[in-house]
């Protein structure tokens, strides 16, 4: 339901600037940058609980918002989206660990499309601390055990403060797009785009307006939302990984 940006720009208008999540202010709100429109979430972990999910109680991956409110009632999600890419069976292709667990190994192989548009990146952390880093970077770091949470995708939108070296400034494709990033604050911004936009310009909002030095392409295909408090539940194909941000900063709470 695109329509939403729209519908509530006014609030978007109206809002603190800053970037940070004060009490009482929407995760979500519309923007627009550069002549597109966004939806630009922005979570502080401290406050709330950012998870990735794959499958369901019957142990397949879940597709769909739909499925995912059946396991996890809408008050207590603040927001969901698709968290990277997936094969035809809604089976990763790169890096995801759920709960400590490595679901599918980092992909370092060379191939064609946008997850291999190098670099590429991974979004990972736990409990108050988020990352997004570079493949490479992320290897680098040599960890002895996965971490809470990390999903692999690509390209990398915003590298150490600087676009990705292969984006044109407006490139002819353009798609709806989202993406992650975390700002020096340590908080986490999931934007998607209300209009078609090129990987320039979503590059660009990450960098220029929601302040992240590094920020990671999730998707375009399949990009969607679901954002509870304003009603909106993106019809989408059927999804992959899934982000969710629950309202306890908890688990069970």
């Amino acid at each position: 339901m695109r329509l939403f940006a729209a519908a509530v720009l006014l609030l978007a208008a109206c809002s603190d600037d800053s970037g940070k999540q004060a009490k009482g202010d929407p995760i979500c709100k519309a923007e627009v940058f550069e002549g597109s429109r966004f939806t630009h979430c922005t979570v502080d972990p401290a406050k709330a609980r950012i998870e990735l999910v794959l499958n369901g109680a019957d142990r397949k991956p879940l597709r769909s918002f739909a499925k995912l409110e059946a396991e996890a009632p809408v008050d207590t999600v603040h927001l969901a989206m698709n968290a990277g890419m997936f094969d035809d069976d809604g089976q990763p292709i790169g890096l995801l660990a759920i709960d400590g667990k490595e679901v599918h190994a980092l992909n370092g192989n060379d191939g064609p499309g946008n997850f291999h548009m190098l670099p590429n990146g991974v979004f990972w952390g736990g409990d108050q601390t988020w990352h997004v880093d570079t493949s490479d970077h992320f290897a680098s770091l040599e960890m002895a055990a996965p971490p809470p949470y990390a999903t692999q995708s690509g390209p990398m939108l915003v590298i150490d403060g600087e676009l990705h070296p292969d984006f044109a400034g407006n490139g002819a494709s353009k798609h709806f797009r989202n993406g992650a990033g975390v700002d020096d604050q340590g908080h986490v911004h999931f934007v998607i785009s209300d209009d078609l936009v090129s990987f320039g310009r979503f590059a660009r909002f990450f960098r220029d307006e929601a302040k992240t030095p590094n920020a990671l392409y999730l998707d375009g295909a399949v990009s969607a939302l679901w954002y509870p408090e304003e009603a909106r539940k993106d019809g989408a194909p059927p999804l992959g990984p899934l982000i969710v941000v629950h309202k306890s900063p908890k688990a069970g709470a």
